[in-house]
């Protein structure tokens, strides 16, 4: 990448987060200006953005349960949701074609159908990015929202395969046998060890997958999306995700920068985009109905309601087909292309204060639940306990086995990851699955007899909204809560935690004092004089 693009996604991206805005705001606007500036795009930048999705969609498929695809609110809510828009912004199109609305002349029903089917998905890309910032990809409404997105890629893969008229190989069907070549790829994920073999492991299965694919006529993304499926259940799947973690963040940066390239628009182009952007209340209103009416509570409808209330850039590819087919005209090229970054802009102002909207009108929002929960949404209450510890990730999990040797049954672990609140169910812990940011559940929970509770959380944002939440429903005793870095750490006692331990710090204090034990009695404490 050349300096100029580091140069400016850099201040861009740094100026949005110094006024309390996501940085992805400013790696969009670091695009447009750019582009305004009249600085041509490289191949390099393409090149970084093809592998920045590629990385996404594999280290997606590390977190995916492939039942999760085969539920009910997943298949029939992207159907249903895509059936219903592709209707409503259909009339709206074909309305402004009638009252002349620039742009809008001389389009008929085919191409008014196809343009909502171009703004029908979500961006997958932005998505992503906000819910592993938010801490929330393994949340019940995280789940749901990576459920939706993956049956819209297998839509946009049909949709492909027709538009291009370019049918698969006659090979594609062996792509079946992966499933059966599993075992191999469990052992060489097993030799790659944990140093610097690791992530090159996972650009190599990433980029391997995409390329297969490719190779017999399938979308490659496809392909990296299913070769992260294959490992998901490996027990070093987290730790390949975290890897590639930063490799991923950074080469993103190029595909948010290559939307700002696809053209310059004028004002006119900028309104008819801002017009269809305002849409997207449309299409939050559409999806927590078809959520709502699927039996989801109404707070995992609302969640993954506004994470999925965006537009693609899978919009554009399509849009890219049309144009080339004469069924549209450039400028919608345009049009689309700043769309699409408005919704982004919208949905990262918006996600982050979802939680705390919800706080405040929660009781308008349950108006609209069914009666009858799916038995995912019930929630579940453990037995007594004096010790809650929330998140159950490496450090909760520790914290929970160390609490448990001293006062044995009297703790008890909450995890939002339904999944790993099983699997320690199983092995004989005392775990529920549960969101700590979710209002209902505090609503139906008993918090007199708790005495303290531990956030072993990696998101600070995640504590201080749980916080919150204990302070709703009247918590007495003490929070304790970790935190990677010091200034974190003054924001966590800010938000009114008792006791914030730095991870780092207090992880190498802790080691020291137990390694100290094995020779205790040749260093006696020093007296204090």
């Amino acid at each position: 990448m050349d300096f100029i693009w580091v140069l400016f996604a850099f201040l861009c991206g740094l100026s949005l987060k110094v006024i309390g805005m996501p940085p992805l705001i400013g790696f969009l606007l670091a695009g447009f200006l750019l582009h305004f500036l009249g600085i041509e795009p490289t191949e390099s930048l393409d090149t970084l953005a093809d592998l920045g999705i590629t990385l996404m969609l594999f280290t997606i498929g590390l977190k995916l349960h492939i039942g999760d695809l085969l539920r009910r609110e997943v298949w029939a809510s992207t159907l249903s949701h895509m059936a219903l828009w592709i209707l409503v912004f259909g009339s709206f199109v074909l309305l402004m074609a009638v009252v002349a609305v620039p742009y809008y002349s001389g389009l008929d029903l085919t191409t008014a159908a196809l343009l909502g089917f171009a703004l029908s998905f979500s961006s997958t890309v932005c998505i992503v990015k906000l819910l592993e910032e938010n801490g929330e990809m393994k949340t019940r409404h995280g789940q749901l929202a990576i459920g939706v997105l993956v049956m819209q890629d297998i839509v946009a893969v049909l949709f492909l395969v027709v538009a291009t008229g370019k049918l698969p190989s006659i090979w594609a069907p062996l792509l079946f046998a992966l499933i059966f070549a599993r075992p191999i790829l469990y052992k060489l994920l097993d030799k790659a060890g944990h140093g610097e073999l690791l992530p090159l492991t996972g650009f190599f299965f990433a980029l391997g997958g995409y390329e297969l694919f490719q190779l017999v006529g399938v979308k490659g993304d496809l392909g990296a999306l299913v070769f992260g499926i294959l490992l998901a259940q490996h027990t070093k799947a987290s730790e390949l995700t975290k890897s590639l973690l930063s490799f991923k963040d950074l080469f993103l940066i190029g595909f948010f920068l290559s939307i700002g390239f696809t053209a310059l628009p004028t004002w006119s182009m900028l309104g008819t985009a801002a017009l269809i952007a305002l849409l997207i209340g449309i299409k939050f209103v559409l999806f927590f109905a078809i959520f709502t009416r699927l039996r989801l509570r109404s707070r995992t409808a609302y969640l993954a309601s506004l994470a999925l209330s965006n537009f693609s850039e899978f919009g554009l590819i399509v849009a890219a087909l049309s144009v080339d087919s004469g069924w549209l005209s450039r400028e919608w090229l345009v049009i689309l292309a700043l769309a699409v970054s408005l919704s982004f802009v919208l949905t990262s102002v918006l996600y982050p204060r979802a939680h705390r909207f919800y706080m405040q009108h929660k009781d308008y929002l349950k108006r609209y639940e069914n009666s009858h929960r799916l038995k995912a949404d019930i929630i579940e209450q453990f037995p007594h306990a004096e010790v809650l510890v929330i998140g159950m990730g490496r450090v909760g999990k520790g914290a929970y086995k160390a609490l448990q040797n001293i006062i044995d049954h009297r703790v008890a672990g909450l995890d939002s990851d339904r999944f790993r609140a099983a699997e320690l169910q199983q092995k004989g812990l005392n775990v529920c699955f549960g969101d700590g940011e979710d209002a209902d559940f505090w609503e139906s929970f008993n918090t007199s007899d708790i005495k303290l509770i531990l956030l072993a959380l990696p998101s600070i944002e995640d504590s201080r909204n749980i916080t919150i939440q204990l302070a709703n429903c009247g918590y007495q005793g003490q929070i304790a809560a970790i935190a990677r870095y010091e200034d974190d750490r003054q924001k966590l006692l800010d938000a009114g935690i008792d006791k914030v331990f730095n991870f780092y710090r207090e992880a190498g204090s802790g080691f020291a004092e137990d390694s100290l034990r094995l020779i205790s009695s040749d260093y006696k404490p020093q007296s204090q004089g």
